[in-house]
């Protein structure tokens, strides 16, 4: 996988946001993929250069509320569980603790 690692909390089940509460309720889903996904990501997420280099990104996903439309960005060999976890992001915004 191009990237990095993906987490083992990644696998665990998660409830997903009422509908009122989520950042986007209808979503247009876009795919690219990147050869450098780690660089693109890390810069589109804010991620210092350090973090970048120890943990780098897998995936990103770019979200546009206006236009309601969501970029899912990976490298050229990618799992599901990136797909799912970055398309939560496009309904859900930053999920993370």
């Amino acid at each position: 996988m191009d990237g990095g690692v993906i987490a083992a909390s990644e696998f665990e089940k998660f409830t997903p946001k009422s509908v009122d509460k989520r950042i986007m309720k209808e979503v247009k889903l876009r795919w690219e993929v990147r050869e450098d996904v780690a660089q693109f990501c890390a810069k589109s997420i804010g991620m210092g250069r350090e973090q970048a280099f120890i943990t780098p990104p897998v995936a990103c996903a770019v979200w546009h509320v206006a236009s309601k439309e969501c970029v899912i960005v990976t490298g050229t060999r990618t799992t599901h569980v990136a797909l799912g976890h970055e398309v939560r992001h496009c309904f859900e915004g930053h999920f993370h603790k």
